[in-house]
């Protein structure tokens, strides 16, 4: 094993440690009256303005790969994301809100914490998850709900995550295109129950009259947009 993974572990290790004895912090989000999502606090606008080095950002994700896995490919089962191909812009955002606790994510806080990554640092993480290659293994939904999914997909989120899934890097809007079916599912259905506190209002209040098979139709069509 090379050594600098070994660092990692040993790293890993004590944020695990630290993590258990310092919970993730609790700051409001989308249930304060005054919510601001996507508010441009301190050490986000750090790790936007800085120049993320890809080849830095390599050695700090191996700690991360038990999670998501190699080539940052995620889980089929949707318990973790597919990061690889992800806005640069969208990774940090919520990166540094899992790390002011405006996204809940108690198992992850300690692989990113203050103590673990520096903003620069997280700029390095987010180009290279970027620039990963997203294969066309995603996982998907059954299929046979896709027309009623694409006229939702048309009417309702085109706008902001595109014809093709692909986002806005710029807007912060996340790339869909190459998700796992499973995990599109179940934070659909947290950011409509209110659940996922750092979510775009606008897409909770579009999405708020969705029934569970809504969500489901959207969510298989999103899973099948090429990954490229």
């Amino acid at each position: 094993m090379k050594l600098h993974s070994l660092i990692l572990i040993f790293w890993a290790a004590l944020a695990g440690v630290a993590g258990a004895a310092d919970q993730q912090p609790h700051e409001e989000g989308i249930e304060a009256k005054d919510y601001v999502w996507n508010q441009m606090y301190a050490e986000k606008l750090q790790a936007l303005k800085a120049k993320g080095e890809p080849a830095r950002g390599e050695i700090a994700f191996e700690v991360c790969q038990g999670c998501h896995r190699a080539g940052a490919v995620g889980r089929v089962n949707g318990t973790y994301p597919r990061l690889a191909g992800q806005h640069a812009t969208v990774l940090i955002k919520q990166m540094t809100d899992v790390r002011a606790g405006r996204r809940d994510n108690p198992k992850m806080y300690p692989f990113a914490d203050k103590h673990v990554l520096e903003p620069e640092e997280i700029a390095d993480v987010a180009t290279y998850l970027e620039k990963l290659p997203s294969p066309p293994t995603n996982g998907r939904g059954d299929g046979e709900q896709l027309a009623s999914g694409k006229k939702l997909y048309d009417r309702d989120c085109a706008e902001c995550h595109g014809k093709t899934g692909m986002g806005d890097s710029a807007k912060f809007y996340p790339r869909v295109a190459g998700q796992h079916y499973a995990y599109l599912l179940r934070e659909s259905r947290a950011i409509r129950n209110t659940e996922r506190r750092n979510a775009y209002p606008e897409m909770v209040k579009v999405i708020k009259p969705y029934s569970d098979a809504d969500l489901a139709a959207v969510a298989d069509y999103m899973s099948r947009f090429e990954t490229r």
